[in-house]
């Protein structure tokens, strides 16, 4: 909702009303805002792609990835209602009814993601591939208990910071979706809402890409931060309290054997 909100006054105010800056920054802030929201009940995950990651890492039941799936898309859809809603008039005003998908005046950019005319597919897979796997090797950094401890509270700021970040950086080529929720759900409402089947066929079938690149993405992300950082860190922990346990067995041993018996007192 925040983030959409944010594209539809930058787009529907012709940029009189926002700029890159601030769509990246609504996008941030928003996803630091949904995990204080929900985080105690869910996990705030809000992506398919951080689910699927601690699935695969045994954090998480399998079974719960369909169902968190399913809402985390339902979630986004209705989002992207909420600002068709609020920004109806404006819509109309912008192309005097006509609610276009690709050209000078498309609307359908503001709810989910198009690529821009100089990406093509094998671009554009990488694209999403390597801004998934950087948000999950972050993500599971700032999770993981073994790491450097992020102070309590502050793990969704940080996650906010990490989506912010990647959206500076990669938001160019193709609006870094890096969620296939956040991308499937609008798109699914702008075929409902008016713009048409369009919005699944345009830039030769792209609604595809964004969906399935980044779970590939999440496998690379898990792949890297697992045997990079995570093996090695929760490593040093098992061998320090091994450490640790060996050395109070150490004590103890010393001091049954220095307890004196009733025969030498």
């Amino acid at each position: 909702m925040f983030g959409c909100g944010a594209v539809a006054q930058l787009v529907l105010s012709g940029g009189s009303h926002g700029m890159f800056l601030t769509v990246n920054f609504a996008f941030g802030f928003a996803a630091t805002l949904g995990i204080l929201v929900c985080g105690q009940v869910s996990g705030g995950h809000l992506n398919p792609a951080v689910t699927f990651a601690l699935c695969l890492l045994g954090r998480e039941p399998w079974k719960k990835f369909p169902v968190f799936f399913f809402f985390q898309t339902l979630g986004a859809f209705l989002g992207s209602g909420i600002i068709f809603g609020m920004y109806f008039d404006a819509l109309w005003d912008f192309n005097q009814g006509h609610l276009i998908v690709e050209g000078e005046n498309a609307t359908a950019g503001i709810f989910a993601t198009y690529p821009s005319k100089h990406l093509t597919f094998i671009n554009g897979f990488f694209d999403q591939m390597i801004g998934t796997a950087a948000l999950i090797v972050c993500i599971l950094a700032i999770v993981d208990p073994y790491n450097n401890p992020i102070p309590r509270g502050l793990e969704a700021f940080t996650v906010g910071f990490v989506v912010l970040v990647i959206g500076l950086s990669m938001g160019f080529n193709s609006g870094y979706a890096v969620n296939p929720a956040r991308d499937l759900g609008p798109r699914l409402f702008t075929a409902l809402a008016g713009w048409g089947s369009e919005v699944f066929t345009a830039k030769g079938y792209w609604f595809y890409v964004p969906i399935i690149a980044p779970f590939l993405g999440t496998v690379v992300g898990v792949l890297v931060y697992q045997f990079m950082v995570g093996y090695h860190v929760e490593g040093e922990v098992r061998d320090k309290m091994e450490h640790e346990e060996e050395s109070v067995k150490l004590a103890n041993m010393s001091n049954e054997n220095n307890v004196p018996t009733k025969e030498t007192a």
